[in-house]
């Protein structure tokens, strides 16, 4: 599954979705102290380029979750849910999904379905329901094949988030594409007026 000199097939732009999700959610699953301990032996962990994927997702969430804490922390608890049945859990983040994108597709709207996705898993842990994990990674892989593959094969698969961020170096200060900057204000606002309806 190269990344750099073909466009994946719409098989594998689902399962890297997957093990990108899965990665993203591990790392704030991490991050809060928390610990997960099944392991989908299906998904390998993202290393190459789908690595380096992973490390500008992490890093762009990073940025989005500094700037909104409070949209991505407690989400179960914003929408009014229970983590416990996975169709609620699956339907409440494919319906937060498709809002983000609602207006159109941009890499600051994935990053912040990636960062829903890690929030909603951080609340199924703390709440004793690890197994909602595989509940959210598989309701993004659904998500994303039914509205993101051909806006990603356009772009040439995942590896196009790359381009988003000028300098991957933790110790300096990134600086981001306007295209990303652009869309951050209208995708908090979007995600801010959904989460409190």
């Amino acid at each position: 599954m190269d990344l750099v000199d073909r466009v994946p097939s719409e098989k594998e732009l689902v399962f890297q979705s997957r093990i990108l999700c899965r990665d993203f959610i591990y790392s704030r699953i991490t991050r809060e102290g928390l610990s997960w301990s099944k392991v989908e032996a299906s998904l390998p962990v993202p290393d190459g380029a789908l690595g380096d994927v992973s490390m500008v997702l992490l890093k762009l969430g990073d940025e989005l979750e500094y700037m909104r804490p409070y949209i991505y922390r407690n989400i179960a608890k914003q929408l009014s849910i229970s983590v416990s049945v996975e169709t609620v859990v699956s339907d409440a983040f494919l319906s937060v999904a498709t809002e983000i994108l609602s207006l159109g597709i941009t890499w600051g709207k994935v990053v912040a379905i990636f960062a829903v996705a890690g929030g909603l898993a951080v609340d199924c842990v703390r709440q004793g329901y690890p197994s909602m994990i595989h509940t959210i990674v598989d309701s993004l892989g659904e998500f994303v094949r039914k509205s993101l593959v051909p806006w990603l094969k356009r772009r040439g698969g995942w590896g196009d988030i790359s381009k988003c961020v000028k300098n991957m170096d933790s110790t300096a200060q990134s600086h981001w594409l306007s295209t990303v900057v652009s869309t951050w204000r209208h995708v908090v606002k979007t995600v801010y007026i959904y989460l409190m309806k």
